[in-house]
């Protein structure tokens, strides 16, 4: 990518505002904290809550006028109240519900629970239990669940009540297992159909596989008209993947093609593979010559790179009789060798920002190197991302994906500051690997229509191989979204990240190790054959998390699996370019101090790379030792300044807060595109515009590489001469003279004073600018 500088301002330092901030929040990490070790839920601040289960029922007494009751249960500690379902004329129901009140909201000292007769006007009081909330149990895990017990029913008065309820009530924290299905009386104006929308949970990715379908030839093909040469493909279709071969270049009734189609498929396999062999018999008309189907389930798996059988499979051709579809009993057959391979790993999201890179196979793969950590702690900040009885309204939650497994926390309702404090655990298999942590605001607490779509709050990168072992890191992150008016702050979410190494000597051999499994070196797969089954993959992903209760929703996956990214985007490209030369900035500098060298700018400095240099010379052995020395030197020197933090987003290195309003709605354009005409015609011409100077640029260097190559081609017979000759006089001179000579003159050359120097260029370059390239025979 080639764009002009001058057009072009490097993007001002990053605001102080999207930086990252550490923090220091009241989390264990270690410590003693009240009558337990926190060492399992230490990554985040504790909360308490009273917890009720309420299990069943017995011995109900009917309210009716028939004699039986809908009981139901109604649990209440001071304004807060949870209820659970109703039974339709049951005296022995069982609910198995729990409730959850958070302590910071209890302004009560009584729990009461209420067991209700469902009625049409007024609902009658069948019984209670009443406890103190003083003398409540505490429960600390990993002690077993609390037994529940039976309690009599009292009435109002305190007097004996028909039936009994089977309760459990203890305090806890979010640590207990109780917390993630319980009832929260953070979320108590959402009804019971969007209870389960709100929840904590945790979603495992399908396992995914390669499906490589070799296809080799067919035979006895029955071609409708035989009196041309058959012009013979495969069409392979699996769930909304198709794929064909090219046409056969054996145009006869027995084509031959050796040539792969891969697809992406998810465990469980729900559909089978398709396969068809068509003729072109027109410029649009195929016509089929035979059908077969594959389950995968009869598929072989194959770990590595020793080829599977082969098999022929019979093709069935449909025949229309009498109006009637008929099927042929043997119409010919197809050659194939198919097979799952479980030797590769499925991408699935971005290289770049992979969580796993391990093979499909369970059998490869290697053991953990260590646990991963993250405490989403809380969010503040936040803007109102829709709007509810007239007032702006955030219902926030966040999303972890690293590896196979996602994480949702629950959904604090309605709270700019929402505080989750729940604490989840991945193995790590690969420190080059970056866990995702996206928040959403909740588009469907409230039986949102069906085009409501979670709304995306911001995004959080942080690469495990920044981690040190064993660290705990506390930071606010900033969430930063790009909108096509520009980059917005949308709130800061606040993380604890530990990342624990197992053994010190694994992780280091993962660096020597492929990135990826070996089959993606010994049977590379082509890149674009990576972006397409990338492509798919992502939708496979989307789709079965989607269909998960509660759901992990597309727009969610999708944001997380940044599955946008290869879309074109003239900030992405302005942002590489400026990466780039920002990686030739170091080049450029050791440039700029050469040429300061040879004109003697500091003269006791020129003078000791003199001394250096002639040392080297005289001893060669040393130039490896020295060089290496030197880099160890540079790296102890920077350790003073190493990063401290892990990264975050980066509004300036990404170019989004200088980036042009025009160059953002073209990103966040449609494809294909929705613009009017003249501003999709404006766009083409700039890229053309961009193409062109690409275009010079790439055939500037195969001028010099043609310069090269014209050295020896006798293209120029003059130059060619002159290069042989001196190529002589070289040899010659070079056989005599020592090498250690040779290079000493040389260095001094290119060392001389500027007394000696001459502002016109050297005579090598002179000769090289004038040799011939093929440009001149370009139309």
């Amino acid at each position: 990518m080639i764009i002009d500088k001058s057009k072009m301002q490097k993007p001002p330092p990053q605001s102080v505002d999207f930086a990252l901030k550490q923090t220091s929040p009241n989390i264990g990490a270690g410590a003693v904290t009240g009558d337990k070790l926190s060492c399992t839920y230490d990554l985040v601040e504790q909360m308490q809550y009273l917890y009720v289960r309420v299990v069943k029922a017995k011995d109900l007494p009917g309210k009716d006028v028939t004699g039986s009751c809908d009981p139901y249960v109604e649990v209440k500690l001071g304004n807060y109240k949870g209820v659970t379902k109703h039974f339709e004329k049951k005296s022995n129901p069982e609910w198995n519900q729990v409730f959850g009140f958070s302590k910071e909201r209890i302004q009560a000292s009584i729990l009461e629970v209420f067991v209700k007769d469902k009625d049409v006007v007024v609902d009658d009081l069948i019984g209670r239990v009443v406890f103190d909330v003083n003398e409540i149990p505490k429960r600390v895990p990993p002690d077993s669940p609390l037994a529940p017990q039976w309690y009599r029913l009292e009435d109002r008065k305190g007097n004996k009540a028909k039936g009994e309820l089977m309760l459990a009530v203890w305090m806890g924290t979010q640590a207990d297992e109780a917390f993630p299905d319980a009832w929260h009386s953070d979320a108590a104006s959402v009804g019971p159909d969007g209870v389960t929308n709100i929840r904590s949970k945790v979603y495992l990715s399908p396992k995914l596989w390669y499906v490589r379908v070799n296809v080799i030839e067919a035979q006895d093909l029955v071609p409708s008209d035989k009196g041309r040469f058959p012009e013979v493909f495969v069409k392979a279709v699996l769930g909304n993947q198709a794929l064909r071969t090219r046409i056969s270049p054996s145009k006869t009734i027995n084509p031959m093609w050796n040539e792969d189609l891969i697809f992406v498929v998810a465990e469980p396999f729900e559909e089978p593979l398709f396969l068809s062999v068509e003729d072109r018999v027109g410029s649009n008309k195929d016509e089929t010559l035979g059908k077969c189907v594959i389950p995968l389930q009869v598929v072989q798996r194959r770990l590595d790179h020793k080829p599977v059988n082969s098999r022929w499979h019979n093709l069935e051709k449909h025949v229309i009789v009498d109006g009637e579809k008929k099927e042929m009993k043997f119409a010919s057959r197809i050659h194939l060798r198919i097979c799952l391979e479980g030797g590769y790993h499925v991408l699935d999201e971005s290289t770049h920002c992979s969580s796993d890179l391990r093979p499909t196979a369970k059998q490869l793969w290697r053991p953990n190197i260590g646990i991963l950590e993250l405490g989403i702690l809380s969010a503040h900040g936040l803007m109102p991302m829709k709007t509810k009885d007239g007032r702006g309204t955030t219902d926030a939650y966040c999303v972890a994906k690293y590896g196979q497994k996602w994480i949702r926390t629950r959904t604090i309702v309605d709270n700019f500051m929402p505080r989750w404090n729940e604490q989840y655990t991945w193995e790590v298999f690969d420190p080059c690997t970056v866990i995702t942590i996206g928040v959403f605001d909740n588009g469907h607490i409230h039986g949102g229509a069906g085009g409501a779509k979670d709304a995306r709050i911001g995004k959080v990168r942080i690469r495990l191989s920044t981690l040190e072992a064993d660290r705990v890191y506390t930071h606010s992150y900033p969430l930063l979204v790009l909108h096509s008016s520009g980059v917005k702050k949308t709130g800061e979410v606040q993380l604890a990240v530990r990342f624990t190494c197992s053994t010190l000597i694994n992780m280091l051999r993962m660096y020597s190790h492929p990135l990826l499994p070996k089959m993606h070196y010994i049977h590379p797969l082509s890149v674009i054959q990576l972006d397409s089954l990338r492509h798919q993959a992502m939708q496979i992903v989307s789709v079965r998390l989607s269909r998960a209760e509660p759901p992990l929703r597309k727009e969610v996956v999708e944001y997380m699996l940044d599955v946008d990214s290869h879309m074109w985007s003239m900030r992405r490209s302005k942002a590489n370019f400026f990466r780039i030369m920002g990686v030739l900035s170091g080049l450029i500098a050791v440039g700029k101090w050469f040429d300061q060298l040879c004109n003697w700018r500091n003269p006791i400095t020129t003078i000791l790379i003199h001394i250096l240099f002639i040392i080297l010379v005289l001893y060669p052995e040393l130039i490896l030792p020295t060089v290496f020395l030197y880099l160890f030197l540079i790296g102890i020197w920077n350790y003073r300044w190493r990063p401290l933090h892990p990264p975050h987003m980066d509004t300036r290195l990404s170019h989004a807060d200088a980036a042009h309003p025009d160059e953002l709605d073209e990103e966040f354009d449609t494809f294909p595109t929705s613009r009017p005409s003249d501003i999709v015609r404006m766009r083409y011409d700039r890229l053309r515009s961009i193409g062109g100077r690409v275009q010079t640029v790439i055939g500037d260097l195969a001028t010099q590489g043609e310069r090269l190559q014209s050295l020896l081609s006798w293209r120029d017979p003059r130059a060619t001469t002159l290069f042989v000759t001196f190529c002589l006089i070289a040899a010659i001179v070079l056989y005599v003279t020592p090498f250690q000579v040779v290079a000493l003159l040389i260095g001094l050359y290119a060392l001389r004073h500027p007394r000696f120097r001459h502002k016109l260029p050297s005579v090598p370059l002179n000769f090289f600018r004038r040799l011939p390239a093929r440009s001149d025979s370009m139309l």
